[in-house]
């Protein structure tokens, strides 16, 4: 009668064992099958994934500005993912790619690149205001955006980064941040002062170090663009960003093809 009851509990342990077993394999082998039919590619963000700065920009993409020159048209076009939806625009800010950027992600997307929150911080206006106006007026503007960073600007990320998660569930997301813009101490010979560049520049750091801080809160990567960037900042001996453009004044302070091929690809493909 012993020996009955432990064969029945022994055979009723080991049962539900295998069942468990066999449920949790099952489970992983849903999981890696959608894993593996999660290989489209999205790239959203502002103009510095859109390719602001570079040309050659798609002509349907209108005031977008899409360039095949940008990193994600580059990315795509060494790795052919099997789909490419490209919805960065020149001027974004958080609540446009809420807007108008994701309806492309879904359970078949395995990759997301973006950059954004400069527009939110208010960078046009930033170097707008160091190009005309005074030094003390440019790094009060600077302050200004540095409050917003962060105070308010975490919170407008975590929106993003959650809409993300939610669209895409089995992407990995790759959040590409801003270059410095100046080298101090560089060859320069007018324009702004070094206490403004170098107000400028880290303003740049604390929206890097923001950016990171909630991309990886949310389990996403950060690509760090500021060290492929060292050497090639506006007054370096070989910029890799437009310094202000007076025939082009959108392209000002924006990376040039160079600067995405050079500076922008590589950190994203290590990345990806």
């Amino acid at each position: 009668m012993r020996r009955f009851r432990l064969t029945a509990y022994v055979t009723t342990f080991l049962f539900a064992a295998t069942a468990a077993l066999t449920g949790a394999t099952a489970a992983q082998a849903a999981e890696n099958t959608a894993n593996a039919a999660a290989t489209g590619y999205v790239a959203l963000g502002d103009s510095y994934s859109s390719g602001v700065g570079s040309g050659s920009y798609d002509s349907k993409s209108g005031d977008c500005k899409r360039s095949t020159k940008a990193y994600p048209a580059l990315w795509a076009a060494a790795h052919s993912p099997s789909s490419f939806d490209f919805t960065a625009c020149s001027g974004a800010r958080t609540g446009d790619v809420l807007a108008n950027q994701l309806t492309p992600l879904g359970a078949g997307t395995g990759l997301v690149s973006i950059s954004i929150g400069g527009n939110d911080a208010g960078f046009a206006d930033v170097m707008t205001t160091c190009v005309l106006y005074s030094e003390s007026t440019c790094v009060n503007r600077v302050n200004e955006a540095r409050t917003y960073v962060t105070s308010t600007l975490p919170g407008l990320l975590d929106k993003v980064y959650a809409a993300i998660r939610a669209k895409a569930p089995a992407a990995h997301v790759v959040v590409l941040g801003y270059p410095r813009f100046y080298k101090l101490g560089g060859s320069c010979l007018a324009g702004l002062s070094e206490t403004e560049r170098t107000a400028i520049n880290g303003a740049a750091d604390l929206l890097n170090s923001t950016t990171s801080q909630r991309a990886v809160g949310h389990g996403f990567s950060f690509g760090d663009v500021t060290t492929t960037f060292s050497g090639h900042e506006i007054c370096s001996g070989s910029p890799w960003l437009h310094s202000v453009n007076w025939t082009n004044i959108g392209e000002s302070y924006h990376p040039t093809a160079a600067g995405q091929s050079g500076g922008y690809l590589p950190v994203f493909t290590s990345a990806a």
